[in-house]
């Protein structure tokens, strides 16, 4: 398993990407209300990043051809969706979430990152799904320095998430990411036998993106008959964040945080 560390300059060309795609996020956090369509979110995400000089990742991904993979520039993934949901003429409803996952590349540089938007009233139990989701996120940020194994901060990711009673999703992971948006290592947010026989050391120069997936259910998914929709088996609903993150001499740099 060949994991690529990058130099000071090559790390703050991936934050010129970060940039894009937090940009990316904060403007569909904006424009994301009741009565918007998931398909007008992710045209005015393309827009975006064409007018930042970016390119999206997901579209045609993983062939880049057109016609061929995912046929999206952002993965929107609504309530019981986890991931890879496909933007289309569903309309954003008061109490939804929002799974919204954008990938893009500056310079031959990546960047990713996911956020879960709630919509108006959501229910507390959903709302507090994602707020843990996201401490978890940061759970693991916090835990990030040289020396330290994966597994041990994705040990902290997972018992966080289980003491609280939510499923965590084993079918998905995240990622090495760099010139390419998969680049070795997977980066698990739970502990496995697989993880441990070929645990992670961290080191200055690894960028990761760290994308823990909460289900309030379930942590079992399937796919829908689109080839791409993930959803939880229970139906319940799920949420999603996710940052490209720098492994730094004193501990870890977030990079798509739009600084």
């Amino acid at each position: 398993m060949a994991i690529t560390r990058k130099s000071r300059e090559e790390i703050q060309k991936m934050r010129a990407a970060g940039r894009v795609v937090h940009a990316v996020l904060e403007h569909c956090r904006r424009i994301c209300k009741p009565g918007v369509t998931t398909r007008q979110i992710d045209e005015e995400a393309e827009s975006l990043i064409q007018a930042r000089g970016a390119r999206g990742l997901f579209r045609n991904y993983p062939t880049y051809r057109p016609g061929e993979g995912f046929p999206a520039t952002l993965c929107i993934s609504v309530n019981e969706e986890v991931v890879h949901g496909i933007a289309g003429d569903r309309v954003i409803r008061d109490g939804d979430v929002v799974g919204i996952d954008c990938g893009v590349e500056v310079d031959g540089w990546c960047g990713d990152a996911a956020t879960t938007l709630m919509v108006g009233e959501v229910k507390p139990q959903v709302r507090l799904l994602c707020e843990t989701t996201q401490h978890v996120l940061e759970l693991a940020i916090e835990n990030v320095r040289p020396g330290r194994k994966w597994s041990q901060v994705a040990r902290l990711m997972q018992s966080y998430a289980e003491q609280r009673g939510y499923g965590v999703v084993r079918d998905f992971v995240g990622h090495g990411i760099g010139r390419r948006m998969h680049e070795e290592p997977k980066v698990p947010n739970f502990v496995s036998r697989d993880l441990l026989r070929n645990d992670i050391e961290l080191r200055e120069g690894v960028v990761l993106a760290v994308e823990p997936m909460l289900n309030l259910g379930t942590e079992k998914v399937e796919t829908l008959d689109d080839g791409w929709t993930v959803v939880t088996l229970d139906r319940k609903p799920s949420a999603h964040y996710e940052h490209t993150i720098a492994v730094t001499a004193d501990g870890a740099e977030v990079l798509t945080n739009g600084r």
